[in-house]
């Protein structure tokens, strides 16, 4: 029986709540940091040229759809500059093994000048083949690319894309070298763990938590008395939580990082493991998923998870035994936060 042919990711198709980006370009190393513009920009050149992706062709695109909320074409051209100018380091597997692949990642192009004008653009023969070659993908939602207000956000959310349906995995480590690579915070810039963490790490944390369709968290690993590696873990949100954040998604930005901080609670918690279940806890059942008191923990964060177990299992002792507790825990979990505000 043959072996069955990989799904390649130009397989994958876009449509227009989403966007694909090849998963070799989402764990890139910028040598040059790009701007969260010039992120989101680049995502909208792969996504005009996906159907011809894998092809030696001009792709045109107009400059209105490149502009976003701006009025001027400037900073089009300067992310286009920057973009030419990027040269960025693609894990790939050559002969079986890891190699560093170093790649352009936009071609020569022709800007019109007029303001309706349009871009052509090429994407550089060795990064097609790099395309062409991937089986993994983050599949993009538009609305949260364009929503989230950092390059550190908007690469998280990339990566978390990309991991999200892996079956057997909900977690990976990283050095700091490789997480601030992958990030693209620039050499010279927040060094210090606490640096990193305040200004790029738990803002993108909570950010991401509140827009996308994943609970996330980044939580620091010592080798002796210094940071030196994270693990990254993520998990899906449950249809109430996945409903909060459509619906965030439709406020204006406005007081988003507060809410934000009140639904994913990184704030008071970020960094820290949960502790153990206690053990008076223990005689009243068995624990829940981890993920589960993940979840609740960072979404009701400075509330006790286990007063809160205990008081959900004194309640359903009276109703009978739920054919989900986790999913029954969270909403009384829920229920009982809206009635006992902090």
């Amino acid at each position: 029986m043959d072996k069955q042919a990989p799904y390649r990711t130009t397989q994958a198709r876009p449509n227009t709540e989403s966007l694909i980006k090849p998963g070799e370009l989402v764990d890139l190393v910028e040598l040059t940091p790009l701007t969260l513009a010039d992120r989101r920009i680049y995502n909208q050149l792969l996504d005009n040229a996906w159907d011809a992706i894998e092809k030696p062709v001009t792709h045109i695109i107009a400059k209105s759809s490149l502009r976003g909320s701006h009025n001027s074409n400037d900073r089009v051209g300067e992310s286009i500059e920057r973009l030419m100018g990027a040269i960025v380091k693609v894990r790939i597997t050559k002969d079986g093994a890891p190699a560093i692949e170093r790649v352009q990642l936009l071609g020569g192009n022709v800007e019109t000048e007029r303001r309706d004008g349009v871009l052509e653009y090429e994407i550089p023969a060795r990064l097609r083949k790099v395309i062409k070659n991937s089986t993994i993908f983050a599949r993009l939602q538009r609305e949260v690319m364009f929503a989230l207000s950092s390059k550190y956000a908007l690469t998280l959310y990339e990566m978390v894309q990309k991991r999200g349906n892996l079956k057997y995995k909900s977690s990976e480590r990283f050095s700091i070298a490789e997480l601030r690579g992958i990030l693209g915070v620039p050499d010279g810039k927040l060094t210090t763990w606490s640096n990193l963490k305040n200004r790029a790490i738990a803002p993108s944390v909570e950010e991401v938590s509140a827009l996308s369709d994943y609970m996330v968290e980044i939580l620091p690993i010592k080798t002796g008395r210094s940071v030196t590696h994270v693990e990254l873990k993520w998990w899906p949100k449950d249809g109430n939580a996945v409903g909060q954040a459509a619906q965030e998604l439709s406020y204006s930005k406005v007081g988003r990082k507060e809410r934000g901080k009140e639904r994913a609670g990184q704030g008071a918690s970020f960094g820290e493991a949960l502790k153990p279940r206690p053990a008076w806890l223990q005689k009243l059942g068995d624990p829940l998923r981890t993920d589960t008191y993940e979840t609740a923990r960072l979404r009701y964060s400075g509330y006790d998870i286990y007063h809160i177990e205990r008081e959900w299992r004194d309640w359903s002792a009276k109703k009978g035994a739920a054919k989900d507790p986790d999913k029954a825990f969270l909403a009384f979990f829920r229920k009982y936060a809206e009635h006992n505000p902090l």
